[in-house]
């Protein structure tokens, strides 16, 4: 599953908008469910090239999840890209 996105910064960063990332994070939802748990955040950390994918999911999981039940959920999306562009090296730009 390859990221795609209209451009890429002088940095290396891919930039995608909220929306676009949204529909790429729900690509590795695998029970369909419409949250992210942490080895379905492993697993687009492990896709997007990332080391270390397991400890930077569970990381992850624990910094955006504001509610404290374990998964992200669409509330929490937002919260995701910082994360995203530490960990998965995209960059969320808003139109």
């Amino acid at each position: 599953m390859a990221i795609k996105s209209r451009s890429i910064c002088a940095d290396g960063k891919r930039e995608m908008t909220i929306e676009e990332f949204k529909r790429w994070l729900k690509k590795f939802d695998a029970d369909k469910d419409g949250r992210i748990s942490r080895d379905e955040l492993a697993e687009a950390v492990r896709v997007s090239g990332g080391w270390f994918a397991r400890l930077k999911a569970r990381r992850g999981v624990r910094t955006v999840d504001r509610n404290g039940n374990g998964f992200i959920d669409e509330s929490e999306i937002k919260n995701l890209a910082e994360f995203a562009d530490k960990h998965l090296g995209i960059r969320i730009f808003h139109l």
